[in-house]
């Protein structure tokens, strides 16, 4: 079964944990790429994701966008973007939907992205 927009990333969420979905086909199929690539490193951010897709101490490695980039758009309301590095090439991007306690994966990739080469 091939992964598509608006499917959970399994499995579903525990008490107190953030469901994870795609906001997009592409998201998919990066996020199989990215868990061929580095399946270790894949689930751990899975795992950061699911308990803390916000935390206060930011890394280099796990922080919110910067700039226009800062931000995405899902169900036509505003709200922000994170990225965790999962490879040195390898990113994950996500939409934070504090309302509905869910993180939309709306990027991810085994390469760096193009976006934020300025």
């Amino acid at each position: 079964m091939s992964l598509k927009r608006g499917d959970r990333v399994a499995p579903p969420p525990g008490p107190g944990e953030w469901d994870i979905r795609f906001a997009n086909g592409e998201a998919a199929k990066g996020w199989e790429q990215l868990a061929a690539q580095a399946a270790g490193n894949t689930r751990a951010a899975w795992l950061l994701i699911r308990a803390d897709p916000a935390p206060a101490t930011r890394t280099e490695r796990h922080h919110r966008l910067k700039g226009e980039l800062g931000h995405g758009t899902h169900r036509g309301e505003p709200i922000q973007r994170w990225q965790i590095e999962v490879t040195a090439g390898g990113r994950i991007w996500y939409l934070l939907d504090t309302e509905r306690r869910t993180v939309w994966i709306d990027q991810a990739s085994t390469g760096h992205p193009k976006a934020t080469d300025r």
